[in-house]
């Protein structure tokens, strides 16, 4: 099995993998699209969390899982992204990524989250500076959002990725 990271999985994982590799996943791309009432922020004042939304591309991580693991990570992720008694912010799907490094282009088909353009958390529009200032003052049960925001950035940076978007709300940014 295959899981395709695109934000905090990408630098917490939180799941034993055999691998990974630098994928590209079209049809979708990263945004901060959906509002955190708990992790990245509070119900008074909300932060934002990245989601897979429609349009474009995406570059991120795709982790390969042996298959005596699958069903066990897959119920972890699902208690992640898909917490009981909360709204249904991502659907699970699986989707064809292809590795992008000396795999030789292998196209694999990837267990991913996708935001829930249905769910009342989901943000259709947001201006980089509104983002800015939402994810300045988000603190949460996972931490401060802005940290969130970076952590993503640097690990993006890392892998060779640059997400103009999400550099562009970072630059927004006001001074720590």
């Amino acid at each position: 099995m295959w899981v395709f990271a695109y934000g905090s999985l990408i630098w917490r994982p939180g799941f034993d993998h055999a691998g990974s590799h630098p994928a590209l996943l079209r049809g979708f791309h990263r945004r901060f699209c959906l509002w955190s009432r708990h992790y990245r922020g509070t119900p008074e004042a909300p932060g934002l969390v990245l989601g897979l939304d429609r349009g474009g591309a995406c570059r991120g991580v795709a982790f390969r899982v042996p298959g005596a693991a699958a069903a066990a990570v897959l119920r972890y992720l699902d208690d992640r992204e898909l917490p009981d008694g909360a709204e249904v912010v991502y659907h699970r799907r699986v989707l064809p990524v292809r590795l992008v490094d000396g795999a030789g282009g292998l196209t694999v088909p990837a267990v991913t989250y996708v935001a829930n353009r249905g769910c009342t958390l989901y943000v259709p529009a947001l201006a980089p500076e509104e983002a800015a200032a939402t994810i300045a003052r988000g603190v949460g049960q996972m931490g401060r959002n802005r940290d969130y925001l970076l952590n993503t950035l640097n690990h993006l940076k890392a892998m060779g990725v640059r997400d103009a978007g999400l550099a562009r709300i970072a630059a927004l940014l006001p001074e720590d």
